[in-house]
């Protein structure tokens, strides 16, 4: 089977390459996924700038997301699974032609979903489910500020949120996205690149904290974030962008570290506030049940509820992955962005 594999770190436009390889090998409680394509995810980015601390070492073969057929399972119990299109999710190894996951971490889906849609479903919504519904709770009146609202998971939150009766609050770095946030149904999109955006926030709000931040951004926003977290608000944490495109070293690391506020425990008992931390591969490593169980929610919240409707943001080529991977590191992308073979 043909894969493509990260060769080295860096913004080269050499270093994803496709290359022949051996079928994965089927373990205890696993399914063999023939792939239509896969999705990226910016963690992707940031494996490919080397700045992903979970990612295996290089040559790797990347991709957490993939839609296909079923062709073989590890277990005679599962045999009803074979011939079904099935989106998964993969511990790395979806940038392949086959791809191998657990049972537990599939799910069927309509013939008629594109590629990046239902990609979208296996991460984005998956992690703006559990990240909404599962760790915390949204109510109505709640207002809902979320970084990357543009992003796939921004674009998720803020269709969760909104049907819920959230009154949502996205950040963006352009006023060119303020369309598609409005679209689907930020109502005050602000433009972090103009000015301080807690600032933007308290103007809008006429001084009023936030309920539940998402932040997918890590570093000195979450200080930003701390300042404008109301009584009893939730902040929830999913990423460390901002060292995404800088040199994937021990100072950056450290920088990130030093950039972070330190927590304190009984100021938050005092505000009755809370901090989560969201790593849905560390949730799928230890409870894949959960991550089964968000899945299934959110295909039945997509099929319920025409609302909340994962958005593509292209497709591209397994030829022009590179292509496909600068766009998404560019963050002029929105919705998500997926790779057909």
């Amino acid at each position: 089977m043909k894969a493509v594999f990260l060769t080295k770190y860096g913004k080269n436009q050499q270093n994803l390459e496709l290359r022949d390889t051996n079928l994965p090998t089927l373990e205890q409680g696993e399914v063999m996924i023939e792939c239509e394509g896969f999705g990226l995810n910016y963690a992707d980015v940031m494996a490919r700038q080397g700045l992903y601390k979970g990612a295996p070492p290089i040559p790797c073969v990347l991709g957490y997301d993939v839609v296909g057929k079923v062709t073989e399972v590890a277990e005679n119990e599962n045999k009803h699974w074979i011939g079904k299109r099935v989106v998964g999710l993969t511990r790395f190894g979806g940038y392949a032609e086959f791809a191998k996951t657990k049972v537990s971490a599939i799910a069927e889906i309509p013939s008629d979903w594109s590629i990046a849609e239902a990609t979208a479903i296996a991460t984005q919504y998956c992690t703006a489910y559990y990240s909404s519904q599962y760790v915390t709770n949204l109510h109505p009146g709640d207002k809902v500020l979320i970084h990357a609202a543009a992003g796939g998971v921004g674009t998720a939150l803020t269709q969760i949120a909104k049907a819920k009766g959230c009154e949502v609050y996205g950040l963006t770095s352009s006023d060119s996205k303020f369309d598609y946030l409005k679209s689907n149904g930020v109502d005050f999109p602000i433009n972090l690149s103009k000015s301080n955006y807690h600032e933007q926030f308290k103007k809008l709000t006429g001084g009023k904290k936030a309920d539940v931040i998402f932040n997918s951004i890590g570093g000195e926003s979450i200080k930003e974030d701390f300042r404008i977290l109301s009584v009893s608000g939730r902040l929830v944490n999913y990423g460390a962008a901002s060292i995404s495109g800088k040199k994937p070293n021990l100072f950056t690391l450290l920088g990130l570290l030093r950039k972070t506020p330190k927590i304190k425990p009984l100021k938050m008992l005092g505000k009755s506030s809370g901090l989560i931390g969201v790593n849905m591969l560390s949730v799928g490593d230890v409870k894949p049940e959960v991550v089964s169980y968000c899945m299934k929610e959110v295909i039945k919240l997509i099929k319920e509820n025409t609302s909340i409707k994962p958005i593509s943001g292209g497709e591209f080529p397994v030829s022009e992955i590179t292509k496909a991977h600068d766009l998404l590191a560019s963050r002029k992308s929105t919705g998500k962005i997926g790779v057909k073979w």
